[in-house]
């Protein structure tokens, strides 16, 4: 069933007129001293315009990237596309200075609304010496994406506070679980619990309980690769959410091992992963199981496998940054405060 504009401009109501009515722009929410100032964006209403970028690699078909505009509009926006965004140099959507140019502006123009990567693929760790964090933390907008976006939205935490969103890319089949994630989220600045269906067999415990923490990470890979440089916040306290695709169960057990000689591991509170899609183990591999309970089991923190976050059809959002908590022993991520203004 298609959610359609008639359902978007229905659910949005409300709060467009609420933004509307107060102006708001952006917001730096009060911390305490010695702590982050998160920097909020202004929610998203039916009619506003997103800016579509792609940092990382193309969209290669002109089908799919025709569609992903319908399927956009459908929704209720207008939309501005970058002047790369079609660009095509290999397995990048254009030069580095082209997307990084690109993000940043939409970033500075006053008329885009919103931020939205097209894809992921690879390309963003480039481009991050290329930005300028001032403007992101001076324009604050809605900035969504997943995959290779890791790399910004840790980027945009560290170095301008901003409130990023781990969510759809413009060509994700946007059904009505992952339009509705995405309108909790970003449109009415809901406080939702996310679940996972009662369907969806591919999950279980590592360890039991509930603990609070701000929500860190993204794609396994694209964040062990930006190890060592300085373009990632502090996991001190952090609920750890990661996801991966097309990766062997040994490297899986590589990368988290690598998070843990990094002392990242060390540092979080909590603990979910995704679904590992296409993840095979092979033959004479440990099961991803076992590589959760040697790395993660024994941290002693809450945490579970199977949460709604992944490179398949149904998806939830995640506001990078902001407090949540994760119910590991019911497998749910509640998120504690509105990401939106």
């Amino acid at each position: 069933m298609a959610f359609t504009r008639k359902d978007f401009l229905k659910t949005t109501a409300l709060a467009s007129f609420t933004g509307a009515a107060f102006g708001l722009t952006g917001y730096e929410t009060k911390a305490a001293p010695g702590t982050i100032q998160k920097i909020k964006p202004k929610a998203l209403k039916a009619g506003d315009t997103l800016g579509l970028v792609a940092p990382a690699s193309p969209i290669y078909e002109s089908s799919v990237f025709e569609e992903m505009l319908t399927n956009l509009q459908d929704l209720g926006f207008n939309l501005k596309l970058g002047e790369y965004v079609r660009s095509q140099r290999g397995y990048l959507a254009g030069t580095d200075q082209q997307r990084a140019d690109d993000l940043m502006n939409m970033f500075r123009d006053p008329q885009v609304d919103g931020v939205m990567c097209i894809r992921g693929g690879w390309g963003c760790n480039r481009i991050l010496p290329l930005l300028d964090y001032d403007v992101f933390k001076n324009n604050p907008k809605v900035f969504c994406g997943f995959s290779d976006i890791t790399s910004l939205h840790m980027a945009m935490y560290e170095k301008s506070n901003l409130i990023t969103f781990h969510g759809p890319v413009g060509k994700s089949n946007w059904n009505p679980f992952t339009v509705n994630a995405f309108r909790q989220i970003i449109l009415d600045g809901e406080t939702p619990v996310f679940e996972i269906p009662e369907d969806d067999k591919r999950n279980f415990v590592i360890t039991p309980g509930s603990i609070e923490g701000k929500l860190l990470g993204g794609n396994l890979s694209v964040l062990v690769a930006m190890m060592g440089s300085d373009y990632l916040p502090s996991f001190e306290n952090a609920i750890l959410y990661l996801e991966d695709v097309g990766e062997s169960v040994y490297r899986i057990d590589r990368m988290l091992t690598q998070l843990k000689l990094a002392g990242v591991l060390d540092q979080i509170s909590g603990f979910v992963f995704g679904k590992c899609t296409n993840c095979d183990a092979g033959d004479n591999s440990l099961t991803l199981e076992q590589v959760f309970d040697d790395h993660i089991k024994s941290l002693d923190i809450p945490a579970f496998y199977g949460a709604m976050i992944s490179h398949e059809d149904d998806n939830i959002t995640l506001p990078v940054g902001l407090e949540a908590r994760v119910d590991a022993t019911k497998k749910t991520i509640h998120v504690l405060e509105s990401a939106v203004v």
